[in-house]
């Protein structure tokens, strides 16, 4: 796929109808050659919309209207560059526990959770917690989750959690205001709701926070694993990770994490992950495909905002 096919396909398929900014963003950039031509330049994981959208906001600069974009983006280019190339897109939506949930909770219980690509960790605490499926409200405390269900009944409760710890190349520590900065930077520009839910999973994990260790997803794996307590059932779980990931690593990925003992959920775009049968997603929006040990059982939203069980 080109870059402009990337941005004209994050526009149509996930940003329409969930953020206008961003639909017409990624329009415009598709069909703007000096702006592709820019982007050609850095290597394919660096020219992704997210990313793109994500420094140029951290670095002040207007996403609301294109033109404005645009301008800002050529005067600025050096500074913008060099943020891409050194930083990831890192989206710690605390919502997509919303859609890890139901499967967390019908495992054996205590769970030691060992999240890979987990930047701050927000995900790492299922279980601190609340949760609205459909008009289904459960949990106590700040932030509520809200998930859109469909053919699955809602979790009757949370797990228990007795472990949790993330992996990831380059940590962020919700106590560091420019790491806080850099994950409401890739927050879409409508999202107050994902700005303030934020706000509330990082004073959650501030006050227990997570171990969090930079390595990488296939060689450092098993040694952190090893660190979980006997007698937890382990969870290594990720989700929008891998399709920054090269093929050949996410094989050898897949291939250190089944000898794991425990179980392996992933949440990822069904073109990063091979499944043999799948059905028809249900519509035309980009979903995930949330799987429990290699085996599908559900499309997700992004964010976790909606769930189609299938499983």
């Amino acid at each position: 796929m080109t870059t402009a096919e990337t941005y004209a396909e994050f526009a149509t398929r996930e940003a329409r109808g969930v953020s206008p900014t961003y639909e017409r963003l990624s329009l415009a950039v598709s069909r703007d050659d000096e702006l592709l031509t820019l982007l050609a330049a850095l290597p394919p994981t660096r020219r992704q919309p997210n990313l793109l959208f994500g420094v140029v906001r951290l670095l002040g600069g207007p996403v609301d209207d294109p033109a404005a974009f645009r301008d800002f983006t050529l005067a600025n280019w050096p500074a913008i560059e060099a943020e891409l190339r050194t930083r990831a897109t890192q989206t710690n939506e605390p919502g997509r526990c919303a859609v890890l949930l139901p499967v967390l909770a019908a495992l054996p219980q205590p769970l030691a959770l060992l999240e890979v690509g987990a930047s701050a960790g927000l995900c790492l605490y299922p279980d601190r917690y609340a949760y609205r499926y459909n008009d289904h409200l459960f949990g106590a405390g700040e932030p509520v989750l809200d998930c859109a269900t469909t053919a699955v009944a809602p979790p009757d409760r949370l797990p228990e959690v007795v472990w949790r710890a993330g992996l990831d190349l380059k940590p962020l520590r919700v106590t560091d205001p420019a790491d806080v900065a850099w994950l409401d930077a890739l927050i879409w520009p409508e999202h107050t709701h994902r700005r303030a839910r934020l706000r509330a999973a990082a004073s959650v994990a501030a006050s227990d926070p997570p171990l969090l260790v930079r390595g990488d997803l296939v060689d450092d794996l098993p040694a952190l694993a090893a660190r979980a307590p006997a007698g937890a059932t382990l969870v290594v779980f990720h989700t929008s990770v891998l399709y920054q990931v090269p093929v050949p690593r996410r094989e050898a990925f897949a291939d250190v994490v089944r000898r794991l003992p425990g179980h392996w959920i992933s949440n990822e775009s069904q073109d990063v992950l091979p499944h043999d049968v799948l059905p028809e997603p249900p519509d035309e929006a980009l979903y995930n495909v949330l799987a429990l040990d290699g085996r599908p059982l559900a499309w997700t939203r992004s964010h976790g905002q909606a769930m189609t069980w299938f499983g």
